[in-house]
This record gives structure tokens, sequence and C-alpha cells, in this order.
């Protein structure tokens, strides 16, 4: 039942898109990336040629492999190039708006066949769905952070999602060497919805004074075998996207466990959002992280 792909489209060349377009091409598929910006198309190939070359340096990959790889990989500032390919992920910022404006914008330049799928960590895929042709040729493909490193896959289906659109998008999982999970489309699916809440509760450990970042990062990691802090974790997440998930479960769920803590909320209206503005609940830009409280 499953279409065959072949090429790949991906939108967005952030840290999820060209982590997406890496493990795309190492898998042999054809990866065309698109953004907005011709200097994040640059970053994005240099930072996928640093990624492979740091998996050949430690045996992972071989040196054919990483040029077969780059080979396969094209970048285009034109949104509309993406419509020949046989699978689009959108992996633009975790806002609806913009995600609904890129969906319309590929629409009228799409194959018949080509499946859809948003690579969002909390937004209703049926929702997104249903302002396309296809609502049974979309489905949320959802990556964990690093792409290259982490094994699982997301599959959420939308209320109309097909079996033959599963079952691609799962063949394509099978290919990238990477675990499938099947989850029902509702706030935050699995791993958000377990971890956002979990991350939560330690910034409200730390804003009621229970617990210093330092204490609190220790007592996870050493209490409770967890490779990074809640802190230290929602700082490599980005606050930002940890408070829009924290949002969309407490607007989605309506239930209170799942209101924001205030102090997170403050945090991303200093713009401190974690390492990628160098600070969050740690300072990074001294030679060692610093807690920021």
């Amino acid at each position: 039942m499953a279409k065959d792909i072949r090429t790949i489209g991906v939108v967005g060349a952030g840290q999820m898109g060209n982590g997406i377009a890496h493990v795309m091409a190492l898998a042999e598929f054809d990866v065309m990336l698109t953004d907005v910006s011709e200097q994040a198309l640059k970053d994005a190939v240099t930072q996928i040629e640093n990624n492979l070359a740091r998996q050949v340096g430690r045996g992972k990959v071989s040196q054919e492999a990483m040029t077969a790889a780059l080979a396969r990989i094209s970048t285009t500032l034109s949104l509309p190039d993406l419509g020949q390919t046989d699978l689009v992920i959108e992996a633009a910022t975790e806002r609806e708006s913009v995600k609904q404006a890129i969906f319309e914008d590929l629409l009228p330049h799409l194959k018949p066949d080509t499946i859809l799928t948003s690579n969002t960590s909390s937004i209703s895929i049926t929702r997104l769905a249903s302002r396309t042709d296809r609502p049974e040729k979309f489905m949320g493909f959802h990556f964990m952070n690093p792409v290259p490193v982490m094994q699982l896959v997301e599959l959420i289906r939308g209320i109309a999602t097909d079996e033959e659109t599963f079952q691609s998008c799962k063949t394509v999982v099978d290919k990238l060497g990477k675990t499938a999970a099947s989850a029902e489309d509702f706030p935050a699916f699995i791993v958000n919805r377990i971890l956002m809440p979990m991350i939560n509760e330690a910034v409200y450990t730390l804003y009621e004074g229970v617990g210093s970042v330092k204490s609190i990062d220790q007592s996870m990691k050493l209490g409770a075998n967890h490779p990074m802090g809640p802190l230290e974790l929602a700082d490599f997440i980005g606050l930002d996207t940890c408070l829009a998930i924290m949002n969309v479960l407490h607007d989605g769920l309506a239930d209170t466990k799942y209101r924001p803590c205030p102090l997170l909320t403050k945090y991303v209206e200093a713009g401190w959002l974690g390492r990628k503005t160098e600070r969050g609940f740690y300072d990074y830009r001294g030679d060692h992280p610093v807690p920021t409280r």
C-alpha cells in the first residue's frame, strides 16, 4: 500500500530542516531544501557538511557516503520548486499561521499524489490538513532534535489521513534506520505531552524556590538517570518552543495542570530563549554555562 517515495522537499533550513535534509540524503533520497533566506540555506549546507564530517570522523559514515549525500541535496529560494517532489516535510517555525501560509503557497504547484507533512511538535494535524486540497495525504512527521542522533520519529495521523499515506511515511522512517511511533492527533502528541509538563514543573520548582537551577538539574541527572537536566534540556530545545507547546496543551486540553509557569513566560519575554540566544536558565557567553538563577 505504500507509495514509492524517492524525492523529498524540506521547507525551512533551520536546525530541524537541515537535520532532516541530512538524514534523508544519507538514506539515498534526493532532497530539495528551501528557505526564505539565502544565508540560511548556505548555513544549512555548511552545517550538514560539518555534521557529516563529524560522523565520518567517528567511523559512523564513510567518506564516499558523505560525498554522495551532499550531492543529493539541492537548495532553492522558490517554494514552488518543491511541487514536483514525492513528499514534502514542512519544518518552519512553530506558528500555525506560518505553516498554513506555506501550504497555501505550495498547493497550486503540487503533483496530485504528493504527500504533505508537517514536523510540528504540537499543532493539530487535522486542522492543518483541512486547509489543504488533500487531507487524506497529509500527516504529522515529527523528528526529534538533533535529527541525525535521535532515533524516534512520531507519525501522527489526522482524522482524514489514509492508510497509504501512513504506510508511505513509515517506509521512509524505516529507510532512515529510525523507529516510528504512531501517535493520535491530540495536543503535543506523545513525547511533548509527557516531556513539556515535566520541564514546566521543573521551572515551577525553580520559581517557587524549592531548588536552584543547578540542584534541579543535578537531581534529575543523578536521581532519575536523565542524560540532561530539565532546565538544561529546555535551553537546548528553546524556551519559546517550550512555552508555545505548553500554551497548546493548556488551550487544547483546558486543564490547569498545563498552565505555563510565569517564570517561563518571563524568560521568553526577556528574549532569554536558551542556547540559541546564549542566555536562558544558563548563561552560555563564557567558557562554561553558568546558572542565571
